[in-house]
């Protein structure tokens, strides 16, 4: 048995944590409904984890998804995973996801289709929720067909992975916003 450790930390979306091992993260945690719940949460998931101080990569990457969820393009496909355990489609379906930027989005379909599968969108959208990383594993980035949120595992469900998709300022559907739209008629002088 190797040593596993975890840590809660405070973000613009509330108190996360993460729990790593030997050669990586093993889980994070969106926040919960209730103070104490994401440390419960935690605990539950990872009962062989200590809660500690968290080594200098893990303190690393804990700043990185603060700085994501504050608005930063950090794509955090460089921070090392323990994937054991993990089936191999799952691996595969997060390896898709894990590719999609910061303020992008994809469907289940095209996660499917992208893995060869193209009848597969339900198991993709299981695998997603079954995500032990969410947020460096950015399931919130995938969307059912023509952009509708679809569900969402952590505490919150749609609503959660919607602001993380407004955070991170990602478009969601075709339809023009206001700073997409391009206005034919010159302003007054003087402006």
């Amino acid at each position: 048995m190797t040593f596993q450790g975890f840590a809660l930390f405070d973000t613009v979306i509330g108190r996360c944590g993460l729990a790593w091992g030997q050669r990586g993260l093993i889980g994070v945690q969106l926040p919960e409904a209730t103070p104490g719940a994401a440390w419960a949460r935690l605990r539950k998931r990872f009962p062989d984890a200590l809660e500690t101080e968290p080594p200098e990569e893990m303190d690393t990457v804990i700043d990185r998804i603060r700085d994501l969820l504050g608005g930063e393009r950090d794509d955090l496909t460089d921070v090392p995973l323990e994937l054991d355990g993990q089936s191999s489609f799952n691996l595969r379906v997060y390896a898709i996801a894990r590719a999609i930027r910061p303020g992008g989005t994809s469907t289940y379909g095209q996660v499917a289709a992208a893995m060869g599968e193209p009848g597969a969108s339900r198991a993709v959208g299981k695998a997603l929720g079954e995500n032990p990383w969410p947020i460096v594993v950015p399931c919130h980035r995938v969307l059912a067909a023509s952009g509708k949120m679809g569900g969402f595992s952590a505490n919150g469900g749609a609503e959660t992975k919607a602001r993380l998709l407004t955070l991170e300022k990602a478009k969601t559907s075709d339809v023009p916003t206001l700073f997409d739209l391009e206005f034919s008629v010159a302003p007054p002088r003087g402006f």
